[in-house]
């Protein structure tokens, strides 16, 4: 992971992401700098819009929020259930566990 973050920081300073300039990125964060990983990075880097490739991943997040902006409506209606709701929900549970045991 932090080899993405290095490809990405030197993204965002402007600095070309290259094999020598991640290196000194992970050098200097104190991590292990691993060559052939970093080779694998960069290839994997070459020809992808970083720009694009940040957008794409982010839409997903944005169709997530109104899911999550659901969430307390649910709960709203949980709260409603009533002591005799309750009462069936477990003995339904406990009908259910006697047809397993016989």
């Amino acid at each position: 992971m932090e080899y993405i973050y290095a490809a990405l920081l030197l993204h965002k300073a402007g600095q070309k992401v290259e094999e020598a300039n991640v290196k000194k990125v992970l050098e200097a964060a104190g991590v292990k700098a691993d060559d052939a990983k970093i080779k694998a990075l960069v290839a994997s880097l070459t020809g992808v819009n970083i720009d694009e490739a940040m957008k794409k991943a982010a839409a997903p997040v944005a169709v997530a929020a109104p899911a999550a902006g659901a969430a307390p409506a649910e709960k709203k209606e949980e709260k409603k259930k009533t002591a005799e709701d309750e009462k069936k929900s477990e003995e339904q549970a406990a009908a259910g566990l006697s047809a397993l045991f016989g």
